[in-house]
């Protein structure tokens, strides 16, 4: 039987083996998806072991996605473009990278949640490894502009001016902040700390839509005050995790599962726990 993995450190609460494990007993395919946690310095020993052993790929999760990427040898363009890794294929003597954040990012907002991106103005906040994954894929839906804001406002300048050439982009610090966006997409890891990013409240307030790439049984922080400061749609990134994961069992076995039964799925395990 063909086997699967996901690395990180942590990993044990990973929702990818139940993912995977319900799109494959939905398409009939016969595969073993484990979760593996690599010790922090010991990431590509644990992966070319799980390799000799027969694995047939492995998704990655943080802190690893900058080392996968260093791992492959063959890359696609969107991984390329994230400098990011969360899927690995391994072909033969080659380790193929991708980064299936950005597509799943942009699949949950298009079509489970029905937002415009053509057009629209969007506001990402953040910087780090998670903004770079969705920046492509948001520009190529032809936004009006797209926004970067940061903590560092250099490190937005500098997303800024790397993906200029995909579309408008612009940069700026979190003050200087005005409320004109039609989208305000959480990318920094604020919600797992149970924490904020310094976002003006008039500029999520006059948002249409606030996402947070975080997802958990209660709202996330961001969602809660977007919600009382009278945001009229907000969602966390449980679609995004659950769009991105099928990506990548596309990418290994040929087959585009369904989402919507797994993410109802997901949603009412949450719910429960």
């Amino acid at each position: 039987m063909d086997t699967y993995a996901v690395f990180g450190h942590p990993v044990a609460h990973s929702k990818s083996p139940f993912i995977h494990a319900a799109f494959a007993r939905q398409t009939g395919q016969a595969l073993l998806y484990t979760a593996i946690e690599a010790p922090r310095e010991g990431f590509r020993d644990a992966v070319m072991q799980f390799r000799a052993q027969g694995g047939k790929g492995a998704n990655v999760t943080v802190p690893f996605k900058e080392e996968a990427y260093r791992l492959a040898g063959v890359l696609s363009e969107r991984a390329r473009l994230a400098q990011a890794v969360n899927t690995l294929r391994f072909e033969g003597a080659e380790i193929y990278g991708d980064n299936t954040d950005g597509a799943g990012l942009v699949q949950d907002l298009t079509v489970n949640l029905g937002v415009q991106l053509d057009g629209s103005r969007i506001l990402i906040l953040g910087a780090g490894g998670a903004a770079r994954g969705a920046i492509p894929a948001l520009l190529a839906q032809g936004p009006m502009r797209l926004t970067i804001a940061n903590r560092t406002p250099q490190r937005a300048d500098e997303l800024a001016r790397e993906f200029g050439a995909l579309g408008l982009v612009a940069a700026s610090g979190f003050d200087a902040l005005a409320p004109e966006y039609d989208l305000i997409v959480n990318a920094t890891s604020a919600s797992l700390a149970g924490d904020l990013p310094p976002l003006p409240d008039a500029v999520l307030a006059g948002a249409q839509f606030a996402y947070d790439m975080m997802y958990g049984a209660a709202e996330t922080p961001l969602l809660a005050l977007a919600r009382k400061l009278g945001c009229p749609r907000r969602a966390d990134g449980l679609g995004m995790l659950v769009e991105q994961a099928a990506e990548a069992f596309f990418l290994w076995r040929g087959v585009r599962p369904q989402t919507q039964p797994v993410l109802t799925a997901l949603r009412q395990q949450l719910q429960q726990a």
